[in-house]
């Protein structure tokens, strides 16, 4: 398996594999949407065999009152249905990760399951004192929001609610 960042001949295998691996298009929509209208921009793929499988985007969300936050939000993340449990999702947080780190990133949120996003460091987002606008909302479980710091002790100092871009409201 290979992971290596997007290129635009991989947009329709993108799109396909999010429609394959989500219950709605919304997903899919959302990165088409997020694509090129962001910055720093982090998109990987995996591929078998010439085959998209799977894909990760990681982009930045906004801490207000914290203008040094350099923090990037992972969503989405799709493997195709009948390569899922391969190691291909792992692999993709992994490189991205990674790449966040190289790019200059101090921390990463994820709105996510908590048994899953832990494998890899992930800690709720509340012990940080940092929020979503999701939890606060109700439409996810506190526990579900989570971050990792890449920079050890970037966090420190900061509270408050973490702004997606606006691309995550749109229908």
């Amino acid at each position: 398996m290979l992971i290596r960042n997007e290129t635009p001949a991989d947009e329709a295998a993108i799109r396909a594999v999010n429609l394959a691996a989500f219950d709605t298009p919304a997903e899919a929509d959302l990165v088409e949407r997020l694509r090129g209208h962001t910055f720093p921009y982090l998109s990987l793929v995996a591929a078998k065999k010439g085959l998209i499988v799977g894909h990760v985007m990681f982009t930045p969300v906004r801490l207000p009152g914290h203008p040094r936050a350099r923090i990037l939000g992972l969503a989405p993340m799709a493997v195709l249905p009948d390569h899922q449990h391969c190691g291909v999702g792992s692999a993709l947080i992994e490189e991205g990760l990674m790449q966040a780190r190289t790019l200059g990133a101090g921390a990463v949120v994820v709105l996510g399951h908590p048994d899953y996003y832990s494998r890899f460091g992930f800690d709720p987002a509340s012990q940080h004192a940092i929020d979503c606008e999701y939890v606060k909302s109700g439409e996810a479980p506190e526990g579900a929001f989570m971050i990792i710091e890449l920079v050890p002790g970037h966090l420190n100092g900061m509270a408050g609610t973490v702004q997606y871009h606006a691309a995550f409201a749109e229908p």
